[in-house]
């Protein structure tokens, strides 16, 4: 769950620079190494946390025609009329180190369906790339929108590197009600820009870019973002940034002296009323009436 990316970025980013004139396989494979933090263990699975589920295994076809296996987990709600999730997280452990989290945004109310990207749990492959786990997102939210065909039941959640994945799948035509990004960054360069680091020139041979800034803009529902004060990874001023860009609706959820993993619980009340009003602001939006948020 945690997120670890901008300190082993930056502390290899001369290396990187260096790496450029052996190749770019070699520069990009590094790039990833150092982005994506993929841990195979088998942790927990939701029956730990007393919570029913189905275990999944989802196709990913290659453009060779090979097929591959995503994992992940249908955890659904008590309740009939549950909104969903699909829940895409950060760049390190898999969804099992996220279970805490999981399980709790299952108790406010919402059928959860999450996945590991390729390389992570026990999806099949070694290592994913920003194309990949596009892709591995997009193939999950066809699997939740056949779970749950009213779309106006349908959120993204995105968590760290997963709010960059959510924005990518919503701005591309995801068909969601809504999308939440929590302590999510507005790009790979600028998070090595922001940093001590600032004048190594990175952004000459990134391959990894997550610009979730550039897109953002493009969104078309109402949108989420939740971002703690004293984050260290991910400084929350960006979590403004994404803000500041995004089309109406929109809202930003500060959670006081929260870190980069723990705003839910630093602030439970606010942090379950704020998706309790964004889910009702985005289901009503959808449906064509006059929502109040």
């Amino acid at each position: 769950m945690k997120f670890i990316l901008l300190r082993r970025f930056v502390l290899s980013a001369a290396a990187i620079a260096l790496l450029a004139a052996s190749g770019c396989a070699v520069l990009e494979v590094k790039q990833r190494e150092l982005i994506f933090r993929p841990n195979k263990e088998t942790y927990r699975t939701p029956a730990d946390y007393g919570l029913a589920y189905e275990d999944l295994r989802l196709d990913v076809r290659r453009s060779n025609e090979d097929v591959e296996r995503i994992h992940g987990w249908w955890i659904p709600s008590d309740e009939t009329n549950a909104p969903a999730l699909l829940y895409l997280h950060g760049s390190r452990w898999n969804i099992g180190h996220n279970l805490v989290r999981i399980a709790q945004l299952q108790r406010m109310g919402f059928s959860i369906l999450a996945v590991d990207y390729r390389g992570f749990g026990q999806s099949d492959g070694d290592l994913p790339s920003e194309e990949q786990v596009y892709v591995d997102a997009r193939v999950a939210w066809e699997e939740l929108k056949r779970r749950v065909p009213e779309a106006h039941k349908r959120l993204i959640y995105g968590h760290s590197l997963g709010g960059a994945i959510a924005i990518d799948l919503a701005v591309n035509g995801a068909g969601a009600a809504g999308v939440i990004a929590e302590s999510t960054f507005t790009s790979i360069r600028d998070m090595v820009e922001q940093s001590s680091y600032w004048f190594l020139p990175v952004h000459m041979v990134l391959t990894q870019h997550f610009d979730t800034l550039a897109k953002v803009e493009r969104l078309r529902i109402p949108v989420l973002f939740i971002h703690g004060t004293g984050d260290r990874r991910v400084p929350h001023r960006m979590g403004e940034r994404l803000y500041a860009a995004a089309p109406e609706p929109k809202k930003l959820l500060l959670v006081q002296n929260a870190g980069h993993s723990n705003s839910l619980w630093v602030a439970p009340e606010q942090y379950s009323l704020a998706l309790r009003e964004f889910t009702a602001f985005a289901r009503h939006a959808l449906a064509g009436l006059a929502p109040v948020w």
